[in-house]
Protein backbone atom coordinates (compact mmCIF):
# COMPACT_ATOMS: atom_id res chain seq x y z
CA UNK A 1 0.00 0.00 0.00
CA UNK A 2 1.29 3.34 -0.97
CA UNK A 3 1.93 6.58 1.70
CA UNK A 4 -0.78 8.39 -0.38
CA UNK A 5 -3.56 5.36 -0.01
CA UNK A 6 -2.55 5.09 3.77
CA UNK A 7 -2.88 8.90 4.38
CA UNK A 8 -6.50 8.66 2.80
CA UNK A 9 -7.60 5.50 4.65
CA UNK A 10 -6.70 7.06 7.97
CA UNK A 11 -7.53 10.77 7.04
CA UNK A 12 -4.34 12.06 8.10
CA UNK A 13 -2.62 15.03 7.08
CA UNK A 14 0.98 14.45 5.34
CA UNK A 15 3.66 17.13 6.97
CA UNK A 16 6.83 15.62 5.23
CA UNK A 17 7.34 13.58 1.98
CA UNK A 18 5.16 14.67 0.23
CA UNK A 19 6.98 13.94 -2.75
CA UNK A 20 7.73 10.56 -1.62
CA UNK A 21 3.75 9.29 -1.24
CA UNK A 22 4.24 7.12 -4.31
CA UNK A 23 6.64 5.29 -1.09
CA UNK A 24 5.57 1.14 -0.30
CA UNK A 25 4.59 0.20 2.43
CA UNK A 26 4.28 -3.45 3.81
CA UNK A 27 4.33 -3.84 7.20
CA UNK A 28 3.46 -1.89 10.13
CA UNK A 29 4.37 -1.67 14.04
CA UNK A 30 3.17 0.33 16.76
CA UNK A 31 4.82 1.25 19.73
CA UNK A 32 5.28 4.46 22.36
CA UNK A 33 8.64 2.45 23.22
CA UNK A 34 11.65 3.47 21.06
CA UNK A 35 13.65 0.63 22.60
CA UNK A 36 11.27 -1.95 21.13
CA UNK A 37 11.66 0.26 17.91
CA UNK A 38 15.46 -0.06 18.37
CA UNK A 39 14.98 -4.05 18.08
CA UNK A 40 13.09 -3.77 14.63
CA UNK A 41 15.13 -5.20 11.30
CA UNK A 42 12.53 -4.96 8.98
CA UNK A 43 12.21 -3.13 5.74
CA UNK A 44 9.38 -0.74 4.46
CA UNK A 45 7.91 -0.56 8.07
CA UNK A 46 5.03 2.46 8.90
CA UNK A 47 5.76 3.68 12.75
CA UNK A 48 2.70 4.30 14.33
CA UNK A 49 3.01 6.05 17.88
CA UNK A 50 1.70 8.76 19.74
CA UNK A 51 4.95 9.62 21.09
CA UNK A 52 5.19 12.72 19.22
CA UNK A 53 9.05 14.29 19.55
CA UNK A 54 12.61 14.44 18.50
CA UNK A 55 13.74 11.16 20.21
CA UNK A 56 10.64 9.42 17.92
CA UNK A 57 12.92 10.78 14.70
CA UNK A 58 16.33 10.09 15.66
CA UNK A 59 15.13 6.29 16.50
CA UNK A 60 13.20 6.08 13.18
CA UNK A 61 16.39 7.21 11.41
CA UNK A 62 18.49 4.63 13.46
CA UNK A 63 16.18 1.52 12.62
CA UNK A 64 15.98 2.62 8.93
CA UNK A 65 12.07 3.71 9.26
CA UNK A 66 11.15 5.95 6.68
CA UNK A 67 7.24 6.44 7.53
CA UNK A 68 5.44 7.97 10.91
CA UNK A 69 2.18 8.53 11.68
CA UNK A 70 1.75 10.07 14.59
CA UNK A 71 -1.83 8.96 16.24
CA UNK A 72 -3.97 10.34 18.82
CA UNK A 73 -4.07 13.98 17.65
CA UNK A 74 -0.25 14.46 18.22
CA UNK A 75 1.11 17.46 16.36
CA UNK A 76 4.77 17.27 14.92
CA UNK A 77 6.78 20.33 16.11
CA UNK A 78 8.66 22.87 13.62
CA UNK A 79 11.93 21.23 14.74
CA UNK A 80 10.08 17.87 14.51
CA UNK A 81 9.71 18.67 10.95
CA UNK A 82 13.18 19.70 9.93
CA UNK A 83 14.69 16.50 11.32
CA UNK A 84 12.62 14.39 9.10
CA UNK A 85 13.06 16.15 6.18
CA UNK A 86 16.81 16.12 6.81
CA UNK A 87 16.23 12.33 7.54
CA UNK A 88 13.56 11.70 4.25
CA UNK A 89 11.20 10.62 6.69
CA UNK A 90 7.63 10.89 5.82
CA UNK A 91 4.95 12.33 8.80
CA UNK A 92 1.42 11.87 8.95
CA UNK A 93 -0.88 13.33 12.18
CA UNK A 94 -3.92 11.19 12.68
CA UNK A 95 -6.44 11.76 14.70
CA UNK A 96 -7.49 8.07 15.63
CA UNK A 97 -6.02 6.40 18.73
CA UNK A 98 -3.34 4.00 18.39
CA UNK A 99 -5.68 1.48 18.62
CA UNK A 100 -8.22 2.37 15.76
CA UNK A 101 -5.13 3.05 13.15
CA UNK A 102 -3.67 0.15 14.04
CA UNK A 103 -7.17 -1.81 13.04
CA UNK A 104 -8.42 0.67 10.09
CA UNK A 105 -4.37 -0.37 8.52
CA UNK A 106 -4.89 -4.18 9.21
CA UNK A 107 -8.02 -4.50 7.56
CA UNK A 108 -6.78 -2.56 4.97
CA UNK A 109 -4.06 -5.55 4.23
CA UNK A 110 -1.03 -3.69 6.44
CA UNK A 111 0.63 -6.79 7.87
CA UNK A 112 2.04 -6.33 11.63
CA UNK A 113 5.70 -7.30 11.85
CA UNK A 114 5.06 -9.96 14.86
Amino acid sequence: MTVAEIATILDANIITGHDRTDHLIEIAFASDLMSDVLTLKNDNVLLITGLANLQTLRTAEMSDIHCIVFARNKKVTPEMQELAEENDIIVMECRYSVFRTCGILYQAGISPIF
